[in-house]
């Protein structure tokens, strides 16, 4: 395993079309980092510099020790699984596997150890015989991993490997790559726009948007703390909710937001550096938006649409107003509201974020 350190990565096209922007990143060693965004924000180039499939442009790329800029990919101690399993259709699985070692030269007796380890790590031992044709998709992508691990590099790039499975297999894949990660212990970098796959992966998380990174942090701080509305936005389904909002009397631990309708909360956010009635945006997960019967205290609204999801239901909830419905979760085995029924919205207490003007958060206030 090796440490990953990015120093001012920049990538241009045609001299003059810059598609990444200065990056700085460092990706600690036996890290399982996700970079995630959505296409054409520049994730997958970042990975293929990393691989070096890219040129750089500008800036320092280091692996352990190592400054790799102009290092070929096979001299980097890289491994990568791509999107497409590419494998050879007249080997087997063990031809395929153990390709690399065998144009490296290795004796054959290491190289048979070597694929019948990876195997038994990735639970295809019994595949070993079968050609490509003869498996499924979860099992040629368990062969291109395979294929990497027998490499034995210091760090595995994977570019959206599971996009091409259907959605139970990448449950299943998801499942596997975790505790793959776990019993190899080497450094992973994992590049996907399924921000879901990124949640439950990542040990930490680089959210991009236009070839720079709008936040670095473990899955937890960017669902709580996002940087921005972007982030915010972004992670999280259903996505947060957006009202806008203007800021209205404060104290030393809280500031009263005034929603469209005359509604007022009050959140614990510092609001110094912003002037009385300047404009905001309350951001509000599903899950903390509690849903009231008509007339309670609240942003009132009138409920457009309830899905049913079994253990919870999301409620559409149409504010006089906003272009958006606003949405709620709420348990499933509670009496859930009609269409057309009215009700009253109220963000949970400490749960909410606020951005000012330019779309960044807030901080909280201190208590």
């Amino acid at each position: 395993m090796a440490r990953l350190q990015l120093k001012q990565i920049e990538k241009s096209y045609d001299g003059d079309v810059k598609v990444i922007h200065g990056i700085d990143l460092d990706v600690r060693s036996g890290e399982f980092m996700v970079f995630v965004g959505p296409s054409g924000c520049g994730k997958s180039t970042l990975l293929r510099m990393i691989a070096g499939l890219e040129d750089i442009s500008g800036g320092e790329l280091r692996i352990g020790e190592r400054v790799v800029n102009d290092v070929p990919p096979a001299q980097r101690g890289i491994a990568m699984v791509f999107q497409s399993y590419a494998l050879y259709p007249h080997m087997t699985v063990a031809e395929n596997m153990g390709f690399a070692l065998k144009l490296a030269g290795t004796p054959k007796a290491q190289l048979k150890a070597s694929v019948e380890r990876a195997a038994e790590i990735l639970q295809i031992t019994h595949l070993l015989d079968r050609k490509p044709k003869a498996l499924s998709g979860g099992q040629r992508q368990r062969v291109a991993i395979g294929r990497a691990i027998v490499r034995k590099p210091q760090v595995f790039l994977f570019d959206e490997p599971l996009s091409n499975l259907d959605a139970a297999l990448r449950v299943q894949m998801r499942v596997e790559l975790s505790r793959l990660h776990r019993e190899l212990g080497t450094t992973m970098v994992y590049v996907t726009h399924d921000q879901v796959e990124a949640m439950t992966l990542g040990q930490r998380i680089v959210v991009f948007n236009g070839g720079r990174i709008e936040q670095v942090g473990t899955p937890l701080e960017l669902y709580e703390h996002p940087a921005n509305l972007f982030v915010a936005g972004f992670l999280g389904s259903p996505r947060m909710n957006f009202l806008p909002v203007k800021l209205g009397p404060r104290s030393a631990s809280e500031v009263e937001v005034l929603a469209q309708g005359g509604a007022g909360f009050k959140l614990g956010f510092d609001t110094t550096q912003s002037a009385f009635g300047a404009a905001a945006t309350l951001g509000v997960r599903p899950d903390h938006l509690a849903l009231a019967p008509a007339g309670a205290p609240g942003l009132p609204g009138r409920v457009e649409l309830v899905e049913h999801l079994g253990d919870a239901a999301l409620v559409h909830v149409r504010c006089e107003g906003l272009t958006e419905t606003l949405v709620a979760r709420v348990p499933g085995a509670n009496r859930l509201p009609l269409p057309g029924d009215a009700c009253s919205l109220q963000p949970e207490a400490g749960r909410a974020s606020l951005f000012d003007a330019d779309g960044r958060a807030l901080p909280r206030a201190a208590r």
